[in-house]
């Protein structure tokens, strides 16, 4: 006979990078050469993306960059996941430019730096698991108003629109000025940024393997270079860029600072988590592979640290990086790692060109970002699916967009779990009736009858079967109908055996129940409670000898019978 037992992993398993499993198992040249093509395929699309992503953020493109060389190298290196690719990611967009609008760019820099750490303990006191229990139309309300807050972010470099002072980070602040802005469209700035739009979109759709994104930008820059075309570029609104990477450190730190920061930080972490661990889930759908989700955010939270500490912008591993990795034939985390030595070297060589590039360009790119990370179909299945999915999905949405990415996030995960516990409470049963000696009316387990009123003079026994996770939400509506049981039997058969999960809310209710049962000389049997549900109804007193308890209701049935004397 074959036995089989799980044996859990141990710490030392749980946080082993999947670099270190993947050089274990064995890594030759036909690897490394996959790899290659792979990582060089992923930084050729994170090049436009990364300096995109920092304009857009409100700081300049080389922190971008630094923040894809930095992310990308340490995530791959430390991470759970075996294809995942780290960077700036578009979903940072309005957090960023807000935490920047109102700290400066050096309270960015130490709030990721908080957020970097608060992911570490994460990740070590082994919290990542219960990032899965976001409710999905959370994920796609916040998803969806992100993409919302990208694409109004570059309306003024789509349009090249001339605004004087300074650009606000909230929609409701930039709209009015969007709006007044619009008599200064620069007509060569909407013609660049239409025809990179069409171009990246056409070389998707008839070559995609093709990196529109890099040709939209090297050619814009090419045809600001020969042709002097009248658009603002990189060169011209940020200057000269430098093109190496320097240790920063975390300037004007302190204690009332990083009170001041608290909430970014946190932002930040729950963001950075909640879209690294999506991510991971990709890539293991389209590999077949199963990451570390603890590991994976203690390498974030490295990552983070490291990109503050020399001045990048916060990173999270990001679907789009993660599936061209996979799709490009990437076998370890080793692609990841050469993507970021790929960025490096142009950083470090061919970081001068970078100031050619047309700033309408990088919009377009950012643009077509926001229409894709914008889960559409999902959006509406949700919208269709329940008044109460609805809800949640257009409250995370709105408040995405018109207040803040934090409260959006909240207050769906809040709506999400009133939700649940209301269809929970809802999916709770309680079937059962009273049996006379004459005949039996019901057997639970069989065919439960509904209490009937009329039976009320009957003081034999009472079967009531739960049917469902009995807690707090369901409190109420259990205790409602024991309520109206009327006169006590001689024996009251309570059937558990449907019941998964009892809190301490339904054990109360059932041990008040039980006691005004007691009150009136009425035997009480407990049958088929899970070992789980046992040991909670026993906090409260409910064990034996208070009350019996018994495996099956075939048997709670036999005790009862003796009692009454008509056993044998």
């Amino acid at each position: 006979m074959t036995v089989l037992t799980f044996a859990p992993p141990s710490f030392r398993d749980l946080f082993t990078p999947k670099l270190v499993t993947v050089l274990r198992e064995g890594y030759g040249p036909k690897d490394l050469k996959a790899d290659a093509v792979a990582g060089l395929t992923v930084a050729i699309v994170a090049l436009p993306l990364s300096m995109a992503i920092a304009i857009a953020s409100g700081a300049s493109p080389d922190k971008g960059l630094i923040a894809a060389i930095v992310g990308g190298f340490l995530i791959s290196a430390l991470g759970g996941s075996r294809f995942q690719v780290g960077g700036p990611a578009g979903a940072f967009i309005p957090l960023i430019a807000t935490t920047i609008a109102t700290h400066g760019y050096d309270g960015l820099v130490i709030a990721t730096f908080m957020a970097g750490a608060m992911l570490v303990a994460v990740g070590l006191l082994q919290l990542g698991t219960y990032i899965k229990y976001i409710p999905y139309p959370v994920t796609v309300g916040f998803t969806a108003g992100i993409a919302v807050i990208i694409f109004i972010s570059q309306i003024r470099d789509l349009l090249g629109l001339r605004i004087e002072g300074h650009d606000p980070a909230e929609v409701l602040e930039k709209l009015p000025v969007l709006w007044a802005a619009l008599p200064t469209v620069n007509a060569v700035a909407l013609g660049v940024s239409l025809v990179a739009v069409v171009g990246i979109v056409v070389l998707r759709r008839w070559r995609p393997r093709l990196p529109g994104f890099l040709f939209a930008v090297a050619g814009g820059a090419l045809a600001v270079a020969i042709f002097a075309l009248p658009v603002e570029t990189i060169g011209s609104r940020f200057g000269t860029l430098p093109t190496g990477i320097s240790f920063q450190g975390l300037p004007g730190l302190s204690i009332a600072r990083m009170r001041e920061l608290i909430v970014p930080a946190i932002a930040i972490a729950m963001l950075g988590g909640i879209e690294s661990l999506l991510s991971a889930v990709v890539a293991d759908g389209m590999t077949g592979r199963r990451h570390r989700s603890n590991c994976e955010l203690v390498a974030q939270g490295i990552a983070n640290m490291a990109s503050a500490l020399l001045g990048g912008l916060p990173v999270t591993g990001t679907i789009a990086r993660t599936a061209t990795n996979v799709r490009a034939g990437a076998r370890s985390p080793v692609a990841g790692i050469l993507h970021a030595v790929f960025l490096l070297v142009f950083l470090t060589l061919a970081g001068n060109l970078m100031g050619f590039v047309p700033l309408a360009v990088l919009a377009a790119v950012l643009a077509i970002v926001a229409w894709n990370m914008a889960e559409k179909r999902e959006f509406i299945v949700l919208l269709r699916a329940s008044r109460g999915d609805a809800m949640v999905l257009m409250s995370s949405f709105l408040l995405t967009v018109f207040v803040d990415l934090t409260v959006g996030i909240g207050v769906g995960i809040v709506l999400g779990a009133l939700l649940f516990m209301h269809r929970m409470a809802e999916a709770v049963e309680v079937q059962g009736g009273r049996r006379m000696i004459e005949a039996d009316l019901a057997d639970s387990r069989d065919s439960a009858v509904a209490y009937d009123a009329s039976r009320a003079a009957d003081r034999e026994v009472a079967v009531y079967r739960l049917n469902g996770a009995f807690f707090f939400g369901a409190a109420a509506t259990v205790g409602a109908v024991f309520d109206r049981i009327g006169d006590p039997p001689h024996v009251f058969i309570l059937d558990l055996t449907a019941v998964p999960f009892l809190d301490t809310t339904g054990a109360y209710t059932l041990e008040s129940f039980i006691h005004k049962l007691e009150g009136n000389g009425t035997t009480v049997i407990v049958s088929g409670a899970r070992a789980e549900v046992a040991q909670v109804l026993a906090h409260f007193g409910l064990k034996e000898p208070r009350v019996i308890m018994s495996p099956t209701v075939d048997s709670a049935l036999t005790t009862a019978d003796a009692r009454l004397g008509l056993g044998g």
